[in-house]
């Protein structure tokens, strides 16, 4: 179900291989301040209402500038002992996953994720949004980090968060912000466009904007310093494919830029800052698994990567019993959404000494067997649920 048609903790997915659908809208002319401090932070109030279009650049100092003195741009690339060797990579003895990212307010949800067995969660921030900010994501993941997986080890707690799309239930959407439409964009003018999947309330962005990366990585309160405090082993980021919708593309080239080499630019800035406060917090990539063509530098920059649907998927807005949710039998060749452009894609990921885990969308016991078995036969940790993603999955891996 989209997060926008109920409230509260709503976080959801949709399918990667509907990139994009709609023709470009014009994107309005990114203006720039002579000198610019960080967009507006909660705390402060709204922009003026005689600003009138220029209220994209109502921006306000923070703490100052971003690491090494700079903007976005100055921060370098992890250096080399800021890397994670395969040998050493965490994830590399995750056997067991699970990912939830709704309902982790409901009564017995926190103590069903410190009870289960999974190595590794990928969970939905949940104080990030604004109608669940009292909850107390810190407190959830201290009581995961002292339970133990299935390996015996602490279970390593990973937050996921979108840096692809903008989405209007997180506590950094203004008041004043204007929805872009599928035919106009937004203010501030870096929201593009509408999900192509329908999910309302989420905006693919254009992410190379300094405003977008102040709000995801470089604002005191941006989504991945929120994540940092709260504790998080690491970041899962969705929505890494928007590199590739077609809307976006054409903003980045109106911008003169190579979306596909600014996504890994802002990935690389994701990790950057998040090793200069914790040398092993972890960046996990889902979907997109094209982005390594023609930029090999990109393996360098995640610890591994997830990927949605090798096998079967289920509709996006849908809840956990719907029998849409799952079951829907991925086509065995294709060019950029099937078994074969996925397996493929993935066995390059694998070769540079990456985990590559799986999320299957399987309800009929055939289905979450072939998953499961299938998935082993390529070395990818699996774990076989339901589209809505609002629990733990009643399918869990083999040996659970």
């Amino acid at each position: 179900m989209p997060r926008s048609a109920w409230y509260p903790n709503l976080p959801r997915q949709r399918k990667a291989h509907d990139l994009s659908m709609r023709p470009l809208a014009p994107l309005m002319s990114l203006l720039v301040l002579g000198c610019v401090g960080e967009l507006y932070s909660p705390g402060q109030r709204d922009a003026p209402q005689d600003l009138g279009p220029r209220r994209d650049l109502w921006l306000v100092p923070d703490r100052g500038a971003p690491p090494d003195g700079g903007f976005e741009h100055d921060v370098k690339p992890p250096s080399p002992d800021q890397k994670t060797p395969a040998a050493q990579n965490p994830l590399s003895k995750v056997k067991l996953w699970g990912y939830q990212i709704q309902h982790l307010t409901a009564s017995g949800a926190v103590s069903e994720l410190v009870s289960s067995k999974y190595d590794m969660l990928v969970l939905e921030p949940t104080r990030t949004d604004k109608h669940t900010s009292s909850f107390d994501t810190k407190a959830m993941v201290a009581k995961l980090h002292a339970s133990q997986g299935k390996s015996g080890s602490p279970k390593i707690v990973v937050a996921y968060i979108d840096i692809g799309e903008a989405e209007n239930w997180r506590y950094y959407w203004k008041s004043w912000w204007t929805e872009p439409t599928e035919d106009d964009g937004g203010d501030p003018d870096f929201l593009i466009t509408t999900d192509p999947d329908g999910w309302r309330g989420n905006y693919p962005v254009a992410y190379w904007d300094k405003r977008w990366k102040n709000i995801i990585i470089y604002n005191s309160d941006s989504m991945l310093q929120k994540a940092i405090d709260d504790g998080f082993d690491g970041i899962y980021m969705d929505w890494v494919e928007g590199y590739a919708n077609k809307k976006v593309k054409a903003a980045a080239k109106d911008a003169g830029k190579d979306p596909a080499v600014e996504m890994i630019h802002f990935i690389a800035e994701i990790r950057a800052y998040a090793r200069k406060q914790n040398p092993g917090f972890l960046v996990i990539a889902q979907n997109a698994p094209g982005l390594v063509d023609g930029h090999p530098e990109y393996l360098k920059e995640i610890d591994a990567l997830a990927q949605e649907q090798v096998y079967f998927d289920g509709d996006a807005d849908t809840n956990w019993s719907h029998p849409d949710s799952c079951d829907q039998v991925v086509p065995n060749s294709g060019s950029t959404y099937s078994r074969s452009y996925y397996l493929k894609k993935l066995m390059v990921y694998q070769s540079a000494g990456l985990p590559v885990f799986n999320c299957e969308y399987a309800c009929d016991a055939d289905n979450v067997d072939e998953a499961y078995t299938e998935s082993a036969k390529h070395g990818f940790v699996t774990y076989v649920t339901r589209r809505p993603l609002s629990k733990l999955t009643t399918t869990p891996p083999p040996g659970y």
